[in-house]
């Protein structure tokens, strides 16, 4: 056993719940901001200004998908030469068999890519021996379950969405508080909402829990952070506060107390709804406010005053007020939410 262990240290396979679900699950989400999310993006430009050009550009960025989220993968799990180059064969079968579900081709590369690395340069036939294993392995993988994969994310997203409709109160604020909180973890929020389709008024509720976050670090840290740390957090992440969060879990709670708040009123006041790219992304570079506009395209005054509310206003008044109590009784000290930035 511990030969097998120094083997695979030695060819870079690191088994371990922080490569699979943090690092390779966040890389996911990278490649498909690089090509389905800027995609969709296009594709709504396209949809409203009528210019073709900007169909074409969807068209391509959405077919890269697969592909994107293979070489994103391998890419952070530290894939070389053939290994990374073979992944990509693999990346677009596992998605296209898994239903354009992203889940397919993540568990499929995965696969492949640990496989391949260990038979990296082994042999002297390597040009042909890595692109067959990485290959043969993923796409046999991506057949054998990355329709099932699919299935089971459309099940749990659609039970989601279903649970919103049926109980948009209380769901509202589930779904809200855990989206958001997953947002700040180190763990891709963006991946998995995208993974299980939630999108819907669900998918607004998840927007309103990041926003939230996002917004809401921003503005309870201001005087630590000042206007770098309002760009950070506000556009950038809310993840910045992690290494905070854990010194003083106190400082999450006003956050979390105001997407409480906001998920609700998106779903029951204004039905905001998002489609799944957008959902978990919250305020990151103004995508979950483009999400929304892009499912509710229709959505007149009503859709533009929800936005802005639940989007920022709110999550920056709400949070603000939390914050000034919870520094008045002493659960939050100065210097308890800087961040370097």
């Amino acid at each position: 056993m511990s030969k097998f262990k120094s083997f695979l240290q030695r060819k870079g396979v690191d088994m371990t719940w922080k490569a699979y679900f943090v690092d390779a699950l966040g890389a996911m989400a990278l490649g498909l901001f690089a090509s389905l999310l800027i995609g969709t993006i296009f594709q709504t430009l396209g949809d409203k200004t009528g210019i073709e050009a900007f169909v074409t550009i969807a068209k391509y960025a959405k077919a890269a998908t697969g592909a994107a989220i293979a070489v994103a993968i391998a890419y952070k799990l530290k894939c070389e030469g053939l290994v990374l180059f073979s992944a990509i064969a693999v990346g677009i079968a596992g998605n296209e068999l898994g239903g354009q579900n992203p889940m397919g081709a993540y568990v499929a590369v995965i696969v492949a890519i640990e496989l391949g690395k260990m038979v990296y340069k082994e042999t002297q036939v390597d040009i042909l021996v890595t692109p067959a294993v990485v290959i043969i392995s993923g796409v046999l993988v991506a057949w054998a379950i990355g329709p099932a994969i699919g299935r089971l994310m459309t099940a749990l997203g659609d039970f989601i969405k279903t649970a919103t409709e049926m109980q948009p109160f209380l769901m509202g604020i589930v779904v809200s508080v855990v989206i958001g909180a997953v947002l700040t973890l180190p763990i891709s929020s963006a991946a998995i909402c995208l993974a299980i389709g939630l999108g819907g008024i669900a998918g607004g509720a998840a927007t309103a829990g990041c926003c939230a976050q996002m917004i809401g670090f921003a503005v309870l840290s201001f005087r630590e952070n000042r206007w770098g740390g309002l760009v950070a957090q506000g556009l950038g992440t809310s993840m910045l506060q992690m290494g905070n969060i854990v010194k003083n879990p106190r400082i999450w709670i006003p956050v979390l107390l105001t997407a409480a708040i906001t998920g609700p009123i998106s779903t029951c006041i204004f039905h905001l709804e998002n489609i799944p790219i957008g959902s978990g992304m919250g305020t990151c570079g103004l995508v979950g406010p483009i999400g929304i506009y892009t499912a509710m395209p229709d959505g007149g005054i009503n859709m533009w005053i929800g936005m802005g509310l639940v989007c920022f206003v709110l999550p920056a008044v709400l949070t603000w007020l939390f914050g000034l109590i919870f520094r008045k009784i002493g659960w939050i000290k100065e210097g308890d939410l800087k961040i370097e930035c």
